[in-house]
């Protein structure tokens, strides 16, 4: 073995007991009775994996131009809210216990167009938005899909959802060839944006990203901005950076070029990000700051980034990666900031509810509060 691979094996050794099987995660099919299930969607695939046989479908390599689909998703009628309930790896889903798929469906770039435009058209004006997903480092086709299923249920998201998803390659030791594939993946994010906000009929497009996938999405950003229409078309309103998996450094300068307000979910625990820290030279992950570095809070807020610290936040993710999921209420509560700006009342906690008061611990050095820097993160500016 080389010396480059014992040194990568000890740097993951903290992360051993969070890993996922050597066996990938697949999209097996099932079929649903009445009963079984909650809910019921379709979520629009575009990718730049290399398409595959069934059941994998997408595989972690690169393909030279997007590839679209359409998974019909069904949520367990025993689910619980932040909880991801899937069978074991190769074994067939039950729809009443598991997030399962009724049906794959791969589509040309016109079929796509079409179908999302006739989703939209189904829904109130208020409801005619696009919730892009794009997932993060070590996660395959099938992990994404399921867990923006997740997602999607738990906000209560009213839109039409869209996952973009890129060539990670789903294994703990390709962390360099996942982040090289993450900048590959940035000028087809960039048109699939353009897209969705030329051609699709969308009111509104939000993105949330996860870990590495928040290096894809502000690339992208970047390079929009440059172009000379950042907002694409004053279509996108929220952006949303969960555990980002982001030089510090190197997030100052996207912002500064990206000049919007966007939403950062942090937290100091993060196991994953502490890995990805030794892996890059030992420089501090934007997602794994706290309230507590009350100088660099400071400095994000002036640029324009609102910090929500989830550090004391505890939830089943034993790598405390994906709190922003994990953790019902602040899922929930991000579907209450993607309907915050419909002028749309939304029960819940109210504005003097601290963080605290809904997770069992104190958190957040600024004195905000969830509710207030996810429903309306503009009036904590400069805080």
């Amino acid at each position: 073995m080389s010396r480059f691979r014992l040194i990568v094996l000890a740097l993951l050794a903290p992360l051993a007991l969070g890993a996922c099987g050597t066996t990938p995660r697949t999209l097996v099919l099932a079929d649903t009775a009445q009963g079984d299930t909650v809910a019921s969607f379709p979520i629009f695939v575009a990718t730049t994996r290399a398409p595959a046989e069934k059941p994998s479908y997408f595989t972690g390599e690169r393909a030279a131009t997007l590839s679209f689909a359409r998974l019909d998703m069904t949520v367990p009628r025993a689910h619980k809210p932040g909880e991801l309930e899937l069978p074991a790896v190769g074994a067939k889903a039950d729809p009443s216990l598991h997030f399962a798929v009724n049906k794959v469906t791969p589509l040309e770039r016109d079929p796509i167009t079409a179908q999302v435009r006739a989703e939209l058209a189904k829904r109130k004006p208020v409801d005619r938005d696009v919730l892009v997903f794009v997932h993060g480092y070590n996660t395959n086709f099938a992990d994404a899909s399921y867990r923006f299923a997740q997602i999607v249920h738990d906000a209560g998201f009213k839109g039409v959802a869209v996952l973009f998803t890129w060539p990670s390659r789903g294994e703990l030791l390709q962390y360099p060839y996942d982040r090289e594939s993450a900048f590959y993946s940035r000028d087809f994010l960039e048109a699939a944006l353009r897209g969705i906000s030329r051609d699709l009929g969308a009111s509104r497009i939000d993105v949330l990203a996860h870990s590495m996938g928040t290096l894809v999405t502000l690339e992208a950003l970047r390079q929009a901005k440059i172009r000379g229409d950042g907002s694409f078309g004053g279509k996108l309103r929220n952006v949303m950076l969960a555990a980002p998996d982001i030089d510090l450094d190197v997030f100052k300068t996207q912002i500064d070029e990206i000049k919007r307000d966007v939403t950062v979910f942090v937290s100091a625990d993060d196991r994953a990000l502490a890995f990805s820290r030794r892996f890059a030279g030992d420089k501090t992950r934007l997602g794994a700051i706290s309230a507590k570095d009350t100088e660099i809070v400071a400095d994000l807020e002036k640029r324009g980034a609102h910090i929500i610290d989830l550090s004391e936040i505890s939830t089943s993710d034993q790598l405390n990666h994906g709190k922003f999921a994990a953790s019902p209420k602040v899922v929930q509560l991000i579907g209450r900031r993607l309907q915050a700006d419909k002028g749309i009342a939304v029960a819940g906690p109210g504005f003097g509810d601290r963080l605290g008061d809904i997770t069992g611990g104190v958190v957040g050095a600024l004195g905000s509060t969830v509710e207030l820097v996810v429903t309306a993160p503009s009036a904590i500016a400069g805080r």
